[in-house]
């Protein structure tokens, strides 16, 4: 390989790295900022579990759910609320409790759709949540 060859590598190496480090800190900066304008949402702030960006894969934000297929809406209920460990599905309580799960994930999606780099919302299950509280999820 000739001089010109080598130079021209190097320089193209180090554009490929700045490149990749510039759309990871860029990344990291827009999650935070997102986290951050939920946390100051006096509504979904007020609601026990905090919705949060987990990461941004191009236009789409990734967020964390306490629900997923694999992990029913009642678990999540039953272990946010105690109270509500021994209610039926059907019970007022627990369905007013879905309600207001569903009414807070909705807002936390539009807060983060209204984001101008923002197209869409992937949800992804926050078993770190779960572990948190001592239930650990087996899939």
């Amino acid at each position: 390989m000739d001089s010109f060859s080598k130079k021209y590598l190097t320089v193209l190496v180090i554009l490929i790295v700045a490149v990749v480090a510039y759309n990871l800190l860029g990344q990291d900066e827009r999650v935070e900022a997102i986290n951050a304008m939920l946390s100051a949402d006096e509504q979904l702030s007020a609601y026990p579990y905090q919705f949060r960006v987990l990461r941004i894969e191009n236009t789409t934000a990734i967020v964390g759910s306490p629900r997923s297929s694999d992990v029913s809406v009642i678990h999540y209920l039953r272990t946010q609320f105690p109270e509500l460990s021994a209610s039926t599905v059907d019970d007022p309580a627990v369905m007013e409790a879905q309600i207001k799960l569903a009414r807070h994930q909705s807002r936390a999606m539009a807060l983060v759709q209204s984001t101008e780099y923002i197209e869409g919302v992937g949800w992804e299950l926050d078993e770190r949540w779960f572990n948190e509280r001592g239930v650990f999820l087996n899939f």
